[in-house]
């Protein structure tokens, strides 16, 4: 289970400075980036978290379509899109016990 969140926030934190390296080629001011996934792509939020350096990583997916994004909004206000994909799916998932 450690290993697994170790690896979790490992992703996250690369996530971020990979969202920082690109901040010119695919971001744009909140505002607008959550306007376009609501619009375009009828993506909602369904996760919140905080990153390293002040950074927040958000889930929006649609259920009509499956289509999902994850971003990361940086301290400045800036919006930079990590990732997208199809297959959306909700999931309420048991933790497995503690061995």
């Amino acid at each position: 289970m450690k290993n697994t969140l170790f690896k979790m926030t490992m992703g996250l934190g690369i996530m971020v400075l990979a969202a920082q390296q690109v901040h010119a080629q695919n971001c744009a001011p909140r505002s607008d980036v959550v306007n376009r996934l609501t619009e375009t792509y009828g993506e909602t939020r369904r996760g919140i978290g905080i990153a390293r350096q002040g950074a927040v990583v958000e889930v929006f997916a649609s259920d009509q379509t499956g289509s999902w994004t994850i971003t990361v909004t940086l301290p400045d206000g800036m919006t930079c899109l990590v990732a997208s994909g199809q297959a959306y799916e909700t999931m309420a998932e048991a933790l497995p016990p503690n061995t």
